[in-house]
Formats: structure tokens, sequence, C-alpha cells
């Protein structure tokens, strides 16, 4: 079957997905915070930078290579972290870790994933990242990392963005908990959807592995959104930083950043890039879009900046690296292709967004993607 028939764009993915994903795990993947405002925000503003098309260039064949931290890579985009990944589609960080091996892209795993660094080291590829929810202890920190780095994490990213859990209230009125509770009404949302089930059955249900030996207390009493991570982690501040940056040798990435005064301060603490995000619209609802930080951003600091939060589409890339990005990051949209096709959806994802970017730039006449012209913005 020619996939892209069937699912030319990620939207197709995304509508298959929500079909075979039951109702409370597709909540948990497609939900944000509060009213939700910004998660549309996001999408809103992306809409709304265009670019003068140019023609009469003849024949090209844009080139979508770039670098990052003295590596070159053939696309400029990878695979971002999402918890409990394996929730949503089983097997989901293996298979994840095997797309990124394969087409050489970054692959950024969580703390709170259901596989442990341990577990996913066989599948990792060069451009492993491992994201970190910052735990409290120190003693548990510094073995976290030495896990990381022992299993083939070549790159540290800190989120900054979780000071507090986020209520997530979609999320709680479909009866999530965390660890998963079966009750009727969640067994009755599987039943619904059996391949996800018998994967799910098949592989055991999903946990925090990575996280596992540092549990010594209870859940009992924290709010439905909230899991064994929060008993673990703690809100960091400017010594945790630069602790870390000690710490970790390799690349050291920060990510939520919204403000160009916190990517500017972040340069003289000596971390190797700053990552644009407002956790796609997942912890505070007031935000701005995370590309109308951007460009405030990328004029505050000469670090790589990385780019996540609302990104559907080869165009939508397009425009956050006119912007000022020089990478950007996709979490929602690998785990939507996961859902509609398994292992083969993340393949046919990179697929749909490279000739997304293809058709994109013939229209403005960008052999590469340093030769992308000025972004507009459209009303």
């Amino acid at each position: 079957m020619d996939l892209h028939r069937k699912y030319p764009a990620l939207t197709d993915l995304r509508s298959a997905a929500h079909k075979r994903i039951p109702k409370f795990v597709w909540d948990y993947l497609d939900s944000g915070t509060g009213a939700e405002a910004a998660k549309a925000r996001n999408r809103q503003e992306l809409d709304r930078i265009g670019f003068l098309p140019s023609i009469l260039h003849g024949e090209l064949k844009p080139d979508l290579r770039t670098s990052l931290f003295g590596r070159d890579l053939p696309l400029p985009f990878g695979i971002a972290p999402i918890g409990m990944s394996g929730l949503i589609w089983p097997g989901a960080e293996p298979h994840l870790a095997a797309t990124s091996k394969s087409h050489n892209i970054p692959y950024c795993i969580s703390t709170v994933a259901t596989q442990s660094p341990e577990d996913i080291a066989p599948h990792l590829g060069e451009n492993a990242w491992f994201q970190l929810y910052p735990p409290r202890d120190p003693t548990i920190r510094t073995d976290m990392l030495t896990r990381a780095r022992t299993a083939g994490f070549n790159a540290l990213v800190l989120t900054v963005d979780v000071p507090e859990s986020s209520r997530r209230e979609r999320q709680v009125r479909s009866g999530l908990t965390n660890p998963p509770t079966i009750t009727p009404r969640i067994l009755a949302q599987i039943m619904t959807c059996p391949t996800w089930a018998f994967r799910t059955a098949k592989r055991g249900m999903p946990r925090m592995r990575g996280i596992d030996k540092y549990i010594n207390a209870s859940t009992k009493g924290m709010s439905p959104t909230a899991h064994m991570g929060y008993l673990l982690r703690t809100s960091p501040d400017w010594d945790y930083v630069k602790w870390l940056r000690d710490a970790w040798q390799g690349p050291f990435i920060i990510k939520g950043v919204m403000h160009p005064d916190d990517a500017a301060a972040l340069e003289k603490t000596g971390v190797d890039a700053i990552w644009v995000s407002n956790h796609a619209g997942r912890q505070f609802d007031g935000t701005p879009a995370s590309v109308e930080a951007l460009p405030a951003i990328r004029a505050a600091t000469k670090l790589p900046v990385i780019f996540d939060s609302g990104v559907e589409n080869g165009l939508d890339i397009l425009r956050a690296l006119a912007l000022g990005a020089d990478f950007v990051m996709l979490g929602r949209a690998f785990h939507f292709a996961l859902g509609a096709l398994g292992a083969k959806g993340p393949d046919h994802l990179i697929d749909i967004l490279t000739k997304d970017m293809i058709a994109n730039m013939g229209q403005l006449g960008a052999a590469d993607l340093k030769s992308l012209p000025p972004p507009l913005q459209l009303a």
C-alpha cells in the first residue's frame, strides 16, 4: 500500500491514531492545560507566518542537511521527549530510537519514559539525548547522569518549565491516573482498541522503569496528573544548572526557554543550546506561542536554538528555521504516527515532513536551509 495515498499528512495520521488509542491515553497525548488556549495559540501563530514565493529558479534539488553540536545531520528535525511514551503506543521508545538511528536524527527520551536507559541502550544511534526532570537528591542526580552516559546518551536536556505540575483538566476528566488504574470506565475504553490492548498486555502495564530504583514512597494523595517522578523532582535554579554543566561532559541543552533575558543568562553559564518551548501548551495556558518568543531569543544569544510546540508539517519547520531556529523537534507528531501505523509510522512521518519541506522550498527558490527568505507576518 502506498502510505502517501491514505496518509498524505500528519492530520491523517492523527485521525487514524485517535481511533486506535483508548480515550484516556488519547487525552493524555493530545491535551493541553487549562482551556487549552496555549495549545491552540501555537497553531494559530504558526499559521500567521508566511513567505513571498519566488519564481524562475530552474530545477532545484533542495538540500536539507544541517549540523548541530559538530555532527552532520541529514534533516533539520528530530524526535522530542514525551513522558510515558510507551503508554501511548506499546514499545514506543525502542521504535522511536530505532527510527532515529536509521535516519541519523536526534531522539530525546524522557526521564519518565516506560523504558529505562539500560533497556533502550541497544536501540540507540549516534544522536541520543536524555531529557532530565531535575532530581532533588544529589546522589540520585549523579546516578541518573552516569546511567544515561553509560547507556549511550551523548546530550543532556534539562527541562526547566515545570516548577509545578500542571492541571491538564482534560486528562483528569478522562480518568487517567499515574500509574494507570484499570477501572470499569478505563476497561471499556481499552476494549474498543484491540490492537493497543493486545500489544499492551503482551508488554505489561506501562510504568516508569527508569526511576523504579529510586522510588521508596507512595503516590497516595498526589493529583491525578502527577506521578512517581514528582516525588524525585525539584524546581531547579541557576546553581542547579551550573552543577549540571560541571557534571555532564557533552552537549547540555536547556529546554523550556521563552524569555530572551533567560537565554542570554544561560549562555553565560556555559550551556550549549537553548530550546525554545512552551511545553506544547501543556504547562501554562497564559503563555505566548513558542514561535512568538523565537525571534527575540534568537537575537539574544549566539548559541544554537532548538524549537518545538505546534509543529505539524514541513512548512512549520521552515517557518521556525526562517525565524532563527537551528533545529526543530516534534513530540506529539511522532506519537500520532505510532498510533496510526505502529512501527512503520515514524518512518512515514519523516517522509511526509521531508517531502513537504522540499515542495515548499521549491516555491521559495531555496536551494538549502540557509537560503530561506525572510518570513512575513500574515493577517
